[in-house]
């Protein structure tokens, strides 16, 4: 294995795991208190139901953002979501209208109502999408489940292969990097799509392989003998001794992901910026939020690994 630091280093991650913890609790409070202020997520037409459609302009209208907003506004359909795809220079700009898209006539009223009202700058539709409520509804549910039942498989999972302690905290750190990538789209208040939920899949998975990695260690180094007082010295140094792994491996991940996010295009760059924070999140939740468990749980309940 390639190894970044010429000898295992000795740093104490365990030994400000107060601090740590008092930052993923602000953190958890500041989702908490943006999902009440947007009184929920923003999620997507697959989930709410609505009908989505991007335009292309043959004039610049970034300065007329405002009047066609205006002109949505006034069919009736609620508040409408207008952004622009792409580069300015492209003329083009996405349309969404939520909940109220059942049947065909939403995505005619606003093709009608922009060729009125806005025919100074004819355009042409380059996509159009529609869901029904019902079944935005029926994919909200499969989405909620498909992360659920995850994290239960994951739960059976770690309490074979190591026990109720190490299970304990590899769940809950899961737990904390889903919510935490859940806060930064709550926060930036962007759309919460299926794309979201791969992402959020994605990130139990790649959080759950750091985490084991560095359980495998502690388990290496205890030999099976009882926890007793060196745990935390032994955690630190397991830790310590894959630190170079995790510094190679997320570091890689991270390149990409930092590459997509800022150069990817808007198809991917919210999959992206998800599994950033996500990624991000697992390394420090491996650290920070599974090996403090362990270790409070072992001065709770002294147990063999």
């Amino acid at each position: 294995m390639i190894m970044i630091f010429k000898k295992v280093p000795n740093i104490n991650f365990i030994g400000v795991w107060k601090i740590a913890f008092s930052i993923s609790g602000a953190l958890l409070l500041i989702t908490v208190a943006s999902i009440i202020y947007h009184k929920g997520f923003n999620t997507s037409i697959e989930f709410t139901g609505g009908t989505e459609i991007q335009l292309k302009f043959e004039k610049p209208m970034g300065n007329d953002i405002g009047k066609i907003r205006t002109i949505m506004t006034g069919l009736g359909y609620g508040q409408p979501e207008i952004k622009t795809i792409g580069p300015v220079k492209n003329n083009e700009i996405q349309v969404t209208v939520k909940k109220q898209a059942e049947g065909t006539t939403v995505g005619d009223a606003v093709k009608a109502a922009l060729t009125n009202g806005y025919s100074q700058n004819k355009f042409e539709v380059r996509r159009e999408e529609k869901v029904g409520p019902k079944i935005g509804a029926e994919l909200a549910s499969k989405a909620f489940w498909a992360v659920l039942l995850a994290l239960i498989a994951i739960v059976v999972y770690m309490g074979i292969r190591f026990n109720i302690p190490y299970g304990l905290g590899g769940v809950l750190s899961l737990f904390h990097d889903v919510f935490i990538t859940l806060g930064f789209f709550s926060l930036t208040n962007r759309e919460i799509s299926l794309g979201i939920v791969a992402a959020l899949l994605t990130i139990v998975g790649y959080s759950l392989n750091d985490t084991i990695v560095v359980f495998d260690r502690v388990r290496e180094n205890m030999g099976g003998r009882l926890l007793g007082p060196n745990v935390e010295s032994m955690i630190n140094k397991s830790i310590n001794q894959t630190l170079s792994r995790t510094i190679i491996t997320t570091g890689t991940v991270l390149f990409v992901l930092i590459a997509f996010s800022f150069f990817g295009g808007q198809v991917i760059q919210d999959f992206s910026l998800a599994m950033l924070v996500g990624c991000a999140s697992g390394v420090y939740s491996t650290v920070y939020i599974a090996s403090p468990i362990v270790l409070w749980w072992n001065k709770q309940f002294p147990m063999k690994i």
